[in-house]
């Protein structure tokens, strides 16, 4: 999966939370100064060429919705920060950022326990 640029995340985030939207829709929910309809319509027909959005036309209007989870596509780009930064460990990644936020022992093991219950979630999702 292609990597988002900070333009695309942007348009990408909102189109999330929205589900399905308008250009304007979009535009709307983005923070002041707002950027030109031909700027996010560009960004939106990028977005569908990487394969992130499609779109339902109603006469000359299109609505976009993702097509690729905000969960995907976050496990993607972490799994590829992952292999770029840390060669590919979980356990180099954690580690480089405990000492970098000088976490405490019990932070790290309340950091342990909630990726422990996440697992087993996960596992008991998986089962049924």
């Amino acid at each position: 999966m292609k990597e988002l640029t900070k333009a695309e995340e942007q348009v990408m985030q909102l189109l999330w939370n929205l589900d399905k939207a308008f250009v304007k829709d979009i535009i709307e929910e983005m923070p002041i100064p707002k950027p030109a309809y031909n700027t996010v319509s560009t960004i939106i027909r990028i977005l569908e060429k990487k394969g992130f959005v499609d779109h339902n036309a109603y006469g000359k209007t299109h609505e976009y919705f993702p097509l690729i989870s905000r969960k995907e596509y976050t496990r993607s780009f972490m799994k590829n920060f992952m292999r770029n930064y840390f060669s590919g460990s979980f356990q180099e990644m954690v580690s480089f950022f405990a000492k970098e936020d000088n976490m405490s022992l019990s932070e790290l093991d309340e950091l342990m326990e909630d990726v422990k219950r996440d697992i087993e979630n996960e596992n008991r999702d998986t089962d049924e």
